[in-house]
């Protein structure tokens, strides 16, 4: 069975920085074995890109949608891409 991989593009807003977005991000995005990056932007956004299965792809969007305790997520925009599988690990961004 072929599994099927899949890469988005994310920009969160609310209130996302301050809250270890980021980190709790990475953890669970190395526990589901995804690779890709998060950072937060000057404006107060977090932006991430994720590569992976599918499944767990959509695991990260879930939590994306909600984020760690203490924060308070107003929107998320995702964009799908082409898996380009160009990424080793997951990382934080700065």
């Amino acid at each position: 069975m072929k599994t099927v991989k899949s890469r988005v593009h994310v920009y969160v807003s609310g209130r996302v920085q301050g809250v270890f977005f980021r980190a709790r991000t990475v953890q669970l995005s190395v526990r589901l074995g995804l690779t890709g990056w998060v950072r937060n932007l000057p404006d107060g956004r977090v932006e991430g890109l994720f590569e992976g299965e599918e499944e767990a792809v959509q695991a990260i969007l879930d939590f994306c949608r909600r984020g760690p305790r203490g924060a308070v997520v107003e929107d998320v925009v995702v964009t799908s891409e082409p898996f380009k599988g160009e990424f080793s690990a997951f990382s934080i961004r700065r």
